[in-house]
């Protein structure tokens, strides 16, 4: 049932949800205005909420002190090669586990399950001996391979499985009656009622890959193989000192893409990780 509320409710809401968005939207605000800073003016107390004077040239060092143009073309097509890789694996591992009957299966995914409780910390020396005998360290393979393959892709077969179980099998038996095979129930039918799971997994998926850090500094070590992340640590000056307006400055272009996933994309991954809840 719907209650409307008072004018002088409303406000009384809305200027508390102000009050608590503060501590989320400040650290934003300060990361940017402190990016056209000069480096006396970042940690001033007060805080200034904006700057007094603007240093735009600290965008420009950001491409000059680092191949910042490659680091970031770097994360971006990994993300994107990882994000696709796991859609497509999460959604066919999670329809199986899901909508097929084989023996064990409820058992073979809490095993599946399990590699949600490992930490990346406890994986990388095997996995850096794996690679290395494959010849792919120093290459973006382990960084794709990895998280495709890894918790990551786990989570997201969770995600998926939880969807394709709330979907009634009336429709399954209708497609059979039509002379649908399994293959194509799941393409044709499944899977096209699973954007809003897709698309939660997607913007996770992007995420991690995009902010992933502890494997790239394990496997990578040319700087124009580099992603964000790593890119960040290294604006340092002469005396290995960070120079802040340059780190902030990369730090707000490395977070404009994060945003625009995200907004674009919120919608879904609400109604996802809604689905992920209704039965087990």
């Amino acid at each position: 049932m719907k209650t409307d509320l008072s004018p002088r409710m409303k406000v009384a809401l809305y200027g508390l949800l102000c009050v608590l968005l503060v501590p989320f939207v400040f650290p934003t605000w300060w990361m940017i205005t402190s990016s056209v800073k000069p480096i006396s003016d970042i940690f001033a107390f007060p805080p200034d909420i904006w700057p007094r004077r603007f240093d735009w040239t600290t965008y420009q060092k950001v491409f000059e002190l680092q191949p910042f143009a490659r680091q970031y073309w770097n994360s971006a097509y990994i993300a994107a090669i990882v994000t696709a890789g796991t859609m497509v694996i999460s959604s066919m591992a999670g329809y199986a586990f899901a909508r097929i009957k084989f023996p064990f299966s409820n058992a073979i995914f809490m095993i599946v399950l399990l590699g949600l409780l490992i930490p990346s910390e406890v994986t990388i020396v095997p996995l850096f001996q794996l690679f290395l005998g494959w010849g792919m360290i120093n290459t973006h393979w382990p960084l794709i391979l990895v998280p495709i393959f890894g918790a990551p892709s786990v989570f997201a077969t969770f995600v998926m499985r939880q969807f394709f179980i709330s979907l009634p099998g009336e429709l399954e038996e209708a497609a059979r009656v039509d002379g649908l095979g399994r293959f194509k129930i799941f393409w044709k039918i499944a899977l096209p009622l699973a954007k809003p799971a897709l698309g939660a997994v997607a913007i996770f998926t992007f995420l991690h890959s995009w902010n992933l850090y502890l494997e790239p500094i394990v496997f990578i070590s040319s700087t124009h193989m580099f992603t964000l992340p790593q890119a960040l640590t290294q604006f340092t000056d002469a005396y290995g000192g960070a120079m802040w307006n340059i780190q902030l400055a990369a730090a707000t272009m490395t977070a404009i893409p994060v945003l625009i996933v995200f907004i674009v994309a919120q919608k879904q991954f609400v109604e996802g990780l809604a689905h992920t809840g209704l039965k087990g």
